[in-house]
């Protein structure tokens, strides 16, 4: 295995994405229903989604130009969806938390 600076690059993108979804699921049950569960769920979803693309990422060298190119806007996509997701979320619960 050749340990470049890529390598070693997605190696410690997969191990955050892992920590993670290891937190979104561990907080899950701490979650309420309601409008907050359900983007909870989503963004779980997409973080599932997400460490599933990392870890094809070691692979992307064996995949042709064009259907790379495809994959990375794909995770571009989604990643502004998770974006606009967390920052929706999080706009209110300080919405409830001062009224």
């Amino acid at each position: 295995m050749n340990l470049d600076i890529t390598t070693l690059l997605n190696l410690f993108a997969i191990l955050i994405m892992f920590y993670c979804l290891y937190l979104v699921l561990s907080l899950k049950s701490s979650i309420p229903g309601g409008m907050i569960g359900k983007r909870w769920n989503f963004l779980t979803m997409l973080v599932v989604l997400f460490s599933i693309g990392y870890l094809a990422t070691p692979f992307f060298d064996r995949i042709p130009a064009e259907t790379l190119r495809l994959v990375v806007s794909a995770i571009f996509v989604f990643g502004a969806i998770y974006v606009v997701v967390t920052v929706r979320l999080i706009y209110n619960i300080i919405r409830e938390l001062t009224e």
